[in-house]
């Protein structure tokens, strides 16, 4: 019988954004400061792990006061009425790649996504617990999850593209059983 092995999202080595366009001519990029997480496996290559993610939502950062004030009101995030972003999923080992396949949860509404995951290997950190890395990328198109802003300029450009380019690069500490 396999032995279940939990590990933990470590904030401090890892990190979870998106990049979205502007005016359709530059990225912004989108960094959310709290978050927390686990993964459940039974094996060494995290082939079927269990993936849980929780996101504080309002901890959305762009290094600019104002917009982060834009997206965390009722017309982007609206971090008041729905404060987490979840996301609960399990990691499969496709061909000679990793595929994240879940539920993620945004502004009140839950859809099937699936990400590319690079496993870029484990080692022993410095008090001799195991980590290991991941690289994880995907995109999202937000008016699939209620976000539907739709300024557009006077040429009729758009001022927020509607793809959701995401990326995280995430650090796991094996936890004690």
């Amino acid at each position: 019988m396999a032995t279940k092995t939990k590990w933990a999202i470590d904030p401090n080595h890892s990190d979870i954004q998106f990049k979205v366009k502007h005016l359709m001519i530059s990225t912004v990029t989108c960094v959310f400061n709290t978050f927390s997480g686990e993964v459940n496996t039974e094996t060494d290559d995290f082939n079927q792990a269990e993936v849980r993610v929780v996101i504080d939502a309002n901890s959305i950062t762009t290094n600019h006061a104002e917009r982060d004030t834009h997206l965390k009101s009722s017309l982007f995030l609206d971090t008041e009425t729905f404060s987490k972003i979840n996301f609960r999923g399990i990691l499969k080992k496709k061909d000679d790649e990793l595929e994240l396949i879940g539920d993620l949860s945004l502004c009140g509404v839950t859809k099937k996504v699936a990400l590319v995951v690079a496993f870029t290997g484990t080692c022993q950190g410095l008090h001799k617990e195991t980590r290991a890395g991941f690289e994880v990328s995907g995109k999202i198109n937000r008016k699939d999850f209620g976000l539907d802003f739709s300024l557009l300029t006077e040429t009729g450009s758009m001022v927020v593209g509607e793809e959701l380019k995401l990326q995280f690069n995430i650090e796991l500490i094996q936890q004690a059983t």
